[in-house]
């Protein structure tokens, strides 16, 4: 019991949170809980397809290949194919981190894995086609060009900032039961 507590410490303690503003202040309380329920009702439909997923990733990628196209000496190709994951992916930015734990754990270097997170989050598909119809393919053009350039800076200097023995925590504890 005790460990359970310790565990979802936060969520009793916004649960509570919540409890009180809807005494308090009634039509905000319901508001937070209908928010509360919109969420997590998303966030169960949009979870169980990621870990079938994580699933067929971790089974059907073995970690050569993996290391190949997406490892430290992967240059170039490893940049696109991570560009593309990342571009490719559906759904909110919670699910790409399971994704990148699991490429850390396969062999993927911290900047491909980087780079996957900054195009999950700036430069998908779907959302590119609507900005085109939307805004014009000139801006579309401007803001994706701008988007790779910032997502290589910030990958860059992200990977930079991290001393080897950082790097070494961080693929370490993609290896931790823990963390999966």
């Amino acid at each position: 019991m005790k460990v359970i507590l310790k565990r979802y410490r936060l969520v009793f303690l916004l649960l509570f949170i919540n409890v009180v503003i809807a005494i308090a202040m009634p039509e905000i309380g319901l508001n937070a809980f209908s928010l509360t329920k919109q969420n997590l009702i998303e966030m169960m439909l949009v979870i169980p397809p990621i870990f079938i997923l994580l699933g067929l990733l971790d089974v059907w990628v073995d970690r050569e290949t993996m290391m190949k196209y997406t490892g430290r000496n992967s240059g170039y190709k490893g940049i696109f194919i991570a560009f593309l994951l990342g571009s490719a992916a559906a759904g909110p930015l919670y699910a790409a981190f399971p994704i990148a734990s699991i490429m850390l754990k396969k062999g993927s270097s911290i900047f491909n894995v980087f780079i996957f997170i900054g195009a999950w989050s700036t430069t998908k598909i779907p959302m590119l086609t609507f900005e085109a119809a939307n805004l014009g393919i000139p801006f579309t053009l401007t803001r994706l060009t701008l988007s790779i350039i910032g997502i290589l800076i910030i990958a860059f200097t992200t990977e930079k900032a991290l001393n080897p023995e950082q790097q070494k925590q961080v693929y370490d504890l993609n290896y931790s039961e823990e963390a999966i």
